[in-house]
C-alpha cells in the first residue's frame, strides 16, 4: 500500500469504472468530484474556446475545444502518477495532497485561455495578463469552482493558481512544475497528438507515447522529470513531432496569414474594449463584439476574410529565413507587434508608390517570431547501468539539431502577406529592398 492508493482517479485508471470516453479512445476516469469540477460555469465555458483557433481555417478538422484537451492533459496527469508512483524518490516527495493538487491543475491549467489567447499574448498588448495568471479570475474564492475546490478537494484556489503560474519553492512544487509544464509534460503528450488526430495529420502522433511514459523517472536532484535510456527514442521522435507540427500546422503559411489578419484587427481595436472584460467571452462572443466594433473602419475587411461568409485570406507575398535573406530576418524577427504595425504601413506606402495605385495600410502585413522562444527540450537521459544522468541533447543529433535555438529560426518565418487583389504585383515587388529600406 502507498499514500496513492486512496486517490480515487487512480483507483478508476486502474479499475475502468466511471469513465469518460475522449478521442481517441481514451477512457478518461469521471469521479463524482472530477464531475463537480467539469461541471462548474467556469469549467463549461471552456467548451466554447477552441484549441487552435484559425487553424481550422486550413485545416477543417481543428474545431476541437480546449474542453476536449483539458480533460486529455487530466487523464495524462494519472498515467504519468502512475508510472511515477513506483519510483521510491517520487513517493518520498510527493505526499497524496501534493498528487491532488496536480491532478486539479492539470484539469484546470487552461482555464484562464481566452478566445485566440496565443497569438493575442504574441501581441505584447499593455496591461494584458498572461494566460496562467487570468486564471485567477475564474479562481476567485467566492466562485463556484473555487468552493468545488475547497469542499470536494479540500484543495485551495490559491495552491491552484501558484502552482500555474510557476511559482514553485519546494522540490515537491518543482516537481510538480515539471510534471505541468516542461520538455516531456503532459499538455504537449496531449495536445502533439490530439492537434494531429483533429488535423488530419500524422506528425503529431508518430512518438511511443507509452514508451515514453513508462521511462519517467526523476531527476538527479529529485525536483524535475527524467527518462531512462530505454525512452530515448520515444523523446527523439517527440522533439521531431512538434517540430514538423510547428512547420506544418501551427506555422503553415496560410494559418500564420488569417492569425495576422486577426491580429492586426485586434490590435486597432483593443484599445475600445476592457481586455479583462472581454477575455472571459467565448469565441463567438468575442468575435461579434470585434466585428461589431470594426465596422466601417479598415479593419473590418481583415475580420470579415477570416470570419464572414466568403473566405478571403490574404497571400504569401514573401517569405525570409536565416538562411534565405538573412539579413531581412535579423531585422524582423524578434520585434515588437508595434514595430511590425509600423513596417506593414512603410511598405504599403512603397508599394502604392512603385504600382502607382493605393495600397491601404491594411492591406500589407508583416509576420515574424515573437520576441520570446520556444522552451528547449531540456531533458535529462538516466543510463542504469553506470546510474549517470545525461542532456539529452548531448546524446542525440537529432534533439541538438531541432530542439535548441534553431527550433524558431526555421519554423518561425519571418513573411510578408497581402490582400489578393495584390498578389501578381507583389510576385515581383523587391521585398528585400523595401524592407531594408524601413528597417535601418
Amino acid at each position: 500500500m502507498s499514500h496513492f492508493d486512496d486517490i480515487p482517479e487512480l483507483a478508476d485508471l486502474d479499475s475502468g469504472r466511471n469513465l469518460i470516453r475522449v478521442p481517441v479512445e481514451q477512457n478518461v476516469p469521471f469521479t463524482r468530484r472530477v464531475r463537480a469540477l467539469v461541471d462548474t460555469p467556469e469549467f463549461q465555458r471552456l467548451t466554447h474556446i477552441s484549441q487552435l483557433g484559425l487553424v481550422s481555417k486550413v485545416y477543417p478538422g481543428a474545431t476541437h475545444t480546449r474542453f476536449e484537451h483539458a480533460l486529455g492533459v487530466f487523464h495524462n496527469a494519472l498515467r504519468y502518477l502512475q508510472q511515477l508512483r513506483k519510483d521510491p524518490r517520487f513517493v518520498a516527495t510527493v505526499t497524496s495532497a501534493d498528487a491532488e493538487l496536480l491532478i486539479v491543475t492539470a484539469l484546470l491549467h487552461d482555464i484562464g485561455h481566452w478566445p485566440f489567447c496565443h497569438p493575442i499574448e504574441d501581441m505584447g498588448l499593455p496591461a494584458m495578463p498572461p494566460h496562467e495568471a487570468h486564471a485567477a479570475h475564474f479562481l476567485q474564492p467566492d466562485g463556484e469552482l473555487a468552493g468545488v475546490l475547497r469542499d470536494e478537494w479540500n484543495v485551495s484556489p490559491e495552491a491552484v493558481v501558484k502552482l500555474l503560474t510557476g511559482q514553485a519553492d519546494t522540490p515537491a512544487t518543482r516537481l510538480l512544475m515539471s510534471i505541468l509544464s516542461g520538455p516531456i509534460d503532459i499538455d504537449k503528450m496531449d495536445y502533439l497528438d490530439r492537434d494531429s488526430l483533429h488535423c488530419g495529420v500524422p506528425y503529431g502522433r508518430n512518438f511511443d507515447r507509452q514508451r515514453l511514459m513508462q521511462s519517467l523517472v526523476l531527476n538527479a536532484a529529485g525536483d524535475g522529470l527524467a527518462i531512462t535510456s530505454k525512452g530515448k527514442t520515444a523523446a527523439e521522435l517527440m522533439v521531431f513531432a512538434r517540430y514538423v507540427m510547428f512547420s506544418e500546422v501551427y506555422w503553415h503559411h496560410a494559418v500564420r496569414a488569417a492569425t495576422n489578419m486577426f491580429a492586426r484587427a485586434f490590435f486597432h481595436l483593443s484599445p475600445q474594449f476592457d481586455l479583462q472584460n472581454l477575455f472571459t467571452l467565448s469565441d463567438a462572443e468575442m468575435i461579434a463584439q470585434l466585428r461589431q466594433a470594426a465596422k466601417g473602419q479598415a479593419c473590418e475587411v481583415l475580420l470579415d476574410g477570416v470570419f464572414g461568409l466568403r473566405r478571403m485570406i490574404y497571400k504569401r507575398a514573401a517569405e525570409f529565413t536565416p538562411s534565405l535573406a538573412a539579413e531581412v530576418y535579423r531585422r524582423i524577427a524578434g520585434r515588437r507587434f508595434s514595430e511590425l504595425v509600423t513596417i506593414s504601413e512603410s511598405l504599403a506606402g512603397q508599394a502604392s508608390q512603385a504600382w502607382g495605385i493605393p495600397v491601404l495600410p491594411t492591406e500589407i502585413l508583416v509576420d515574424a517570431p515573437p520576441p520570446h522562444r520556444e522552451v528547449e527540450f531540456a531533458v535529462d537521459i538516466y543510463f542504469p547501468k553506470t546510474e549517470e544522468y545525461r542532456p539529452l541533447r548531448e546524446v542525440s543529433p537529432v534533439v541538438e539539431a531541432l530542439a535548441l535555438t534553431q527550433f524558431d529560426d526555421y519554423v518561425k518565418r519571418v513573411r510578408i502577406f497581402i490582400h489578393p487583389r495584390h498578389r501578381e504585383r507583389a510576385s515581383t515587388a523587391p521585398w528585400s529592398d523595401w524592407v531594408l529600406k524601413t528597417c535601418v
